[in-house]
């Protein structure tokens, strides 16, 4: 029973009618033979996957999903590393999650450009960019063509948003929502049954929002408590959105959108953005989170 039920995949109802006895009567074999140690069962995970941090995470932060890789960042290279590795750990849990018919929410990120390349399959669902790009960088060359790619790889349509995160005040930014093409993904928010965020931490090199702004507003933010990053909005170091006149000139899913959408899974690589994902996971927007081992430490601290 136990090798066809283990091994060759037969189900206890198959097996109940070969061996003449009850389904029920198989299943309390079957739990004997594994308490007394005739069957013994391994989960082998994989060696870069923590566990014990993923299920100490889970627990602390009443996720649904969660999943920390081991990563050892020892030159200069090492982050770019991560980052992949992240996206590469997220595509895998997005092939897990994501099902047929799903409306599934990409924002930008380097984050979500490592994890486009990543993806080898996916249901069939539509693909919604959450958030305009920043002005340093070709509108077309990443933001959208990760969400491209991931409607190429899932059989489904693509909404990209060909406009910039952040604009110079808030009448140009509600001017570019009524654009036609703008609209059409902006109108699917409502829409979104899976979403990947990223975060970012309040420095150089680290948030879009903070690379696209002068040194004054830089730290005009920073007196204010900014500490992370989330889809253009800022936040204090206890989830609370302290810059509501920015917010007003972004191009991005709003959080009160976000939190109608049944699974948001936050990607967060890198000690630097340590603190940040904390005030990110503060604000009850994520059930899910995908990170590495020095983010989980902090978070668990």
């Amino acid at each position: 029973m136990a090798r066809r039920f283990y091994l060759e995949g037969k189900s206890k109802i198959e097996i109940a009618e070969e061996f003449g006895l009850s389904r029920f009567k198989v299943a309390r074999m079957l739990e004997t033979a594994l308490r007394d140690g005739l069957i013994r069962l391994e989960i082998r995970l994989p060696p870069e996957l923590d566990a014990e941090r993923s299920d100490a995470l889970r627990t602390r932060y009443g996720l649904r999903h969660a999943i920390v890789f081991t990563s050892q960042v020892q030159d200069p290279g090492g982050a770019a590393l991560v980052t992949r590795r992240l996206g590469a750990v997220a595509a895998g849990l997005l092939a897990e999650i994501v099902t047929e018919d799903d409306v599934l929410g990409l924002i930008w990120g380097p984050e979500i450009e490592a994890l486009s390349p990543e993806l080898t399959s996916l249901a069939r669902c539509t693909v919604v960019q959450l958030c305009g790009v920043t002005p340093l960088r070709p509108v077309d060359a990443n933001a959208v063509e990760a969400v491209r790619r991931t409607a190429a790889i899932s059989r489904g349509v693509a909404y990209p948003i060909y406009a910039p995160l952040l604009l110079p005040d808030g009448a140009t930014a509600r001017t570019l929502r009524r654009h036609p093409g703008i609209v059409e993904a902006v109108s699917r928010f409502s829409q979104v049954t899976k979403a990947v965020i990223t975060v970012g931490a309040w420095g150089p090199g680290l948030s879009t929002v903070y690379d696209a702004l002068g040194d004054a507003e830089r730290e005009h933010y920073r007196s204010l408590g900014a500490c992370a990053e989330v889809s253009g909005h800022l936040l204090d170091g206890e989830g609370r959105i302290v810059a509501p006149e920015l917010t007003e000139r972004i191009i991005a899913i709003s959080f009160e959108e976000l939190r109608r959408v049944p699974d948001v899974v936050l990607l967060a690589d890198g000690s630097q953005r340590a603190a940040a994902t904390a005030a990110a996971l503060k604000t009850g927007l994520f059930n899910g989170l995908v990170t590495d081992t020095g983010v989980a430490e902090h978070l668990l601290a």
